[in-house]
């Protein structure tokens, strides 16, 4: 499963989110709750963007975003290198969290042309008590406000949708745009914390 927050970083300077967080109808905050009725996948829509379910058919994608150099360094490798194996991440990952927990990590894509720009949701972990937000986002798709429009949109669907509150995010110490993504969101950090024994620590923050 998805294990952080993580944005970009270009090689000429930080992206402007990607793993990362109300509406005053401009481009970068007003969204609307869309449940079932229209599109059984789409979970929420914003001006810009919509957020839906991942399926099977965007294990390209998936494949892609998993080997970017800045989700290796902030969430780790997880060793897909190929197709069936990124397929198998989604079924066991996002799509088995829908399955149990009713959320999970959606895909984030941009409405005026469907391009999948990176992935937004809500994990269960059994080492935190609540729900974490994260996300991660393609590089090329960074520093455009898309991961605070789409982490707003999460945040509150959580809240007044599934009635989840606090949510937690958990970060790198290094992973400064996450952290600037997250403190921008209204986040706090509450405290340093191990997930697993023997792992390095990580920020907690909480919503």
């Amino acid at each position: 499963m998805y294990s952080g927050c993580c944005i970009s970083q270009k090689r000429n300077g930080l992206l402007s989110d990607g793993s990362g967080k109300t509406g005053s109808g401009r481009e970068t905050g007003n969204f609307m709750p869309r449940v079932a009725q229209q599109t059984m996948s789409i979970i929420v829509a914003t001006e810009r963007l919509e957020l839906r379910q991942l399926t099977l058919e965007d294990a390209p994608f998936i494949l892609e975003l998993v080997n970017d150099p800045s989700w290796l360094r902030f969430i780790g490798d997880r060793g897909i290198r190929t197709l069936e194996q990124a397929e198998a991440y989604l079924q066991n990952g996002p799509m088995a969290s829908y399955a149990a927990n009713g959320f999970g990590l959606y895909l984030v894509q941009r409405k005026s042309d469907g391009a999948r720009l990176g992935m937004c949701g809500l994990l269960k972990r059994p080492s935190l008590p609540h729900p974490d937000i994260g996300f991660a986002y393609l590089p090329q798709f960074t520093g455009q406000g898309y991961g605070f429009e789409a982490a707003t949109a999460v945040l509150h669907y959580a809240r007044h949708q599934l009635n989840l509150f606090p949510i937690l995010a958990i970060v790198k110490p290094d992973n400064r745009p996450s952290i600037k993504l997250l403190e921008k969101l209204g986040m706090h950090c509450q405290e340093h914390i191990s997930l697993d024994e023997g792992q390095s620590e990580v920020l907690l923050y909480s919503s």
